[in-house]
C-alpha cells in the first residue's frame, strides 16, 4: 500500500491525479499539498494547505512516511511574468523535493515537465530552460526513482477558461489536430492517469526516467 503525496490537485493535471490516486485500491493515503483548499473530503484523503512553496520546510513532518509524490504545481507561459514562472517552474519543485527527501528518502518523485524540456539550459525558450533546468535538479536530490512527464498539448477535456488565447485556439481545432499531430497531444485525464501509475507502480520494463509525449500515450493504453 503506497503512502502518496500530490502538488497541485487543485490544476488541471492535478485534479485528474487526485482522482486516480483516491481510486487506486493500492493507495492507502493520499496527502494532498496546495496553495487552496479543494473543498472536499474523502475517507482516505489528508489535505494539507500551505502558502508558499518557496519553503517548504513545515511540510517536513507532513512528508514523513511518503512512499511516492506527484507534482503538478506550474504555471502558463504567458499567464505569469518570467520571474514567476522560473520560481513556480524551477524554484517550487526542487525545495519541495528537498524536504520530502530529508522526509521520506526512499520515495518515488514524479514531476510534470514539458515537451522540449532542456537540462543543457541551451534552449531559446525560457520554459524549455526552466523545465530542463528543474530535472536536472530533480535527478541530483537522491531519490531511488525520479520520473519525468513532458507532455505537448494537454487537452483540458472538461470545458474551462483557457489561459490565452494560444489555448483557446487549440481547444478548438482539437479534434483536426489530434488527427494530424496524434503524438502531440494528450488528455488530461489520461496524463494523470499514467502519472499516478508509474508513481505507484514503478515503470515496469520500461527503463529510463524520461516519458516524451508519445510514451505517455503508450502507457495510457495499457489501462
Amino acid at each position: 500500500m503506497t503512502r502518496l503525496a500530490l502538488v497541485g490537485a487543485t490544476g488541471m493535471v492535478g485534479g485528474y491525479a487526485l482522482r486516480f490516486a483516491l481510486d487506486d485500491p493500492n493507495v492507502e493515503r493520499v496527502t494532498a499539498i496546495g496553495r487552496r483548499t479543494l473543498g472536499r473530503s474523502y475517507p482516505k484523503l489528508a489535505e494539507v494547505l500551505h502558502r508558499d512553496f518557496a519553503d517548504c520546510s513545515a511540510l517536513a513532518p507532513v512528508l514523513a512516511g511518503q512512499d511516492a509524490a506527484v507534482f503538478c504545481l506550474g504555471a502558463y507561459t504567458g499567464a505569469v511574468p518570467d520571474a514567476e514562472l522560473r520560481k513556480t517552474t524551477v524554484d517550487y519543485p526542487i525545495e519541495f523535493a528537498r524536504v520530502l527527501h530529508g522526509s521520506s528518502p526512499g520515495a518515488t518523485f514524479a514531476f510534470l515537465s514539458g515537451s522540449g524540456a532542456d537540462p543543457t539550459g541551451r534552449s531559446r525558450i525560457p520554459f524549455a530552460r526552466y523545465k530542463g533546468e528543474a530535472e536536472k535538479a530533480l535527478l541530483a536530490t537522491g531519490f531511488p526513482h525520479v520520473y519525468f512527464f513532458r507532455p505537448a498539448y494537454i487537452y483540458p477535456v472538461a470545458p474551462r477558461k483557457e489561459p490565452n488565447v494560444g489555448y483557446r485556439l487549440l481547444r478548438a481545432i482539437y479534434p483536426a489536430f489530434r488527427i494530424v499531430f496524434p503524438n502531440q497531444v494528450i488528455r488530461a485525464d489520461d496524463l494523470a492517469r499514467v502519472m499516478v501509475n508509474v508513481a505507484v507502480r514503478g515503470a515496469a520494463k520500461r527503463p529510463g526516467t524520461v516519458f516524451e509525449n508519445r510514451d505517455i500515450i503508450d502507457l495510457s493504453r495499457l489501462g
